[in-house]
């Protein structure tokens, strides 16, 4: 797996997770909805952390300065 995510990107993620997360736990969103933000939290997460985004690759994104000049 090549990186495509950029620090901007993984960044965005992370706080986007950590907002998500925080709504849940704080029971402000509950239900279906509440698993289904804390499952894509979780995906933001593991993606930020690995730096690669499967549907990046799927839409040809590429937010990584390093895989730019290849």
């Amino acid at each position: 797996m090549k990186k495509n995510m950029g620090n901007l990107d993984k960044a965005i993620r992370l706080v986007l997770a950590l907002i998500m997360i925080i709504l849940y736990f704080t029971d402000t969103v509950t239900g279906i909805l509440g698993m289904v933000l804390l499952a894509l939290a979780i995906v933001f997460v593991l993606t930020s952390l690995i730096g690669f985004c499967p549907l990046y690759l799927i839409f040809g994104i590429n937010t990584c300065p390093l895989n730019k000049n290849k």
